[in-house]
């Protein structure tokens, strides 16, 4: 049903994409989608950073008692 993607098809792809947001605009678009998916991951890091220091902050208090 679904196969892989050709060349062929990743032309038709491409070329829709040109038409729908024009040439200049395809940087533009994939600068946004890198910096996103840099923010992205940094609060994934953070998020467990915080969670592990969290939970140290915890433990620690918990031995003090």
């Amino acid at each position: 049903m679904l196969g892989s993607l050709g060349l062929p098809e990743l032309l038709v792809i491409f070329l829709i994409v040109i038409v729908i947001f024009g040439a200049g605009k395809i940087p533009q678009l994939g600068k946004g989608m890198g910096e996103g998916i840099k923010n992205f991951r940094d609060a994934i890091k953070s998020g467990a950073e915080g969670k592990d220091a969290k939970d140290a902050k915890e433990k620690k208090e918990s031995d003090a008692k």
